[in-house]
């Protein structure tokens, strides 16, 4: 690990986390809490994705639905009105709303063949944009003064990460740049999550062995084609398997670091509250 002791965690001049886990367990809310303490900078991922390495392909996808409307269509082509994604830190819905969900095209589903090009560049640009951590790590130093330094990742981080092998490109770069910090929940935190997804389902990133998986039982169990899926009803189908997919590959990830629990992180108040759990985990 990049701090081999609680002592050398709490003396680094400079501390530099990456923490990850299930979407929704306290990543974005522990790396807002830091940020407010002013001297650490917030890395997001999804952030990145959306602004450096999607950006134009979901503003171009959005240019493409207004074409369809005549009275937009002329706006655009005299270069009339500009359209563009407003993504922040607190707003990442452009980035789902491209990825979109595969099934009936009436109700706002892509084909697969289109979903499972979307969802090869979003894995593309997720692993460009964490490779981009060491850039930004330095950056946050040498340009804005930032002593510390923590990576927000997304919920897929796992699926491009194969934690078997000591030689995984994505996972040493990461490694020799934070410490790895898994924020794990239970079981309650998951049958948590899943009704919270029930009510509002969203486009997320599968790993395309497990996505393939999924779509062919899907089609098989319900005894329908392509075109006749309700889209949120595969992504709600499907999200339950996610979890139980990524956890043991959340859980191998983690032997490259530390952890530290989903009730741990949401009872944290202040900066010095975070290096005293950290601290107390790489102790344990």
């Amino acid at each position: 690990m990049l701090y081999a002791s609680a002592d050398d965690w709490r003396a680094a001049p400079r501390k530099k986390v990456l923490v990850f886990g299930m979407s929704g367990l306290g990543k974005t809310h522990l790396a807002h809490l830091l940020r407010k303490s002013g001297d650490w900078f917030h890395y997001s991922i999804d952030y990145r994705i959306g602004t450096r390495y999607l950006g134009e392909t979901i503003a171009d996808n959005a240019k493409a639905e207004a074409m369809k409307v005549p009275f937009l269509r002329d706006l655009l082509l005299s270069d009339s009105i500009y359209i563009g994604s407003n993504i922040t830190f607190d707003n990442l819905s452009p980035v789902a709303t491209w990825l979109g969900k595969p099934g009936d095209p009436s109700k706002g589903g892509l084909p697969m063949s289109q979903y499972a090009v979307r969802q090869q560049a979003f894995k593309r640009a997720e692993i460009a944009a964490l490779m981009d951590t060491a850039h930004f790590s330095a950056r946050a130093e040498s340009l804005y003064g930032y002593p510390h330094f923590i990576c927000d990742t997304g919920g897929s981080i796992c699926e491009w990460i194969d934690s078997a092998d000591d030689h995984d490109p994505l996972m040493k770069a990461l490694l020799d740049e934070c410490l790895l910090v898994w924020i794990k929940g239970d079981d309650a935190h998951t049958n948590q999550l899943i009704r919270r997804f029930d009510k509002a389902p969203k486009p997320m990133a599968y790993q395309p062995e497990f996505l393939t998986r999924s779509w062919q039982e899907y089609l098989s169990e319900n005894n329908c084609q392509e075109g006749e899926v309700d889209p949120d009803a595969f992504i709600r189908w499907t999200y339950a398997r996610a979890l139980a997919h990524r956890q043991p590959r959340y859980e191998a990830m983690a032997k490259w670091g530390v952890t530290v629990t989903a009730d741990q992180v949401g009872g944290l108040t202040s900066e010095d509250d975070f290096v005293n759990l950290i601290s107390e985990v790489i102790s344990a």
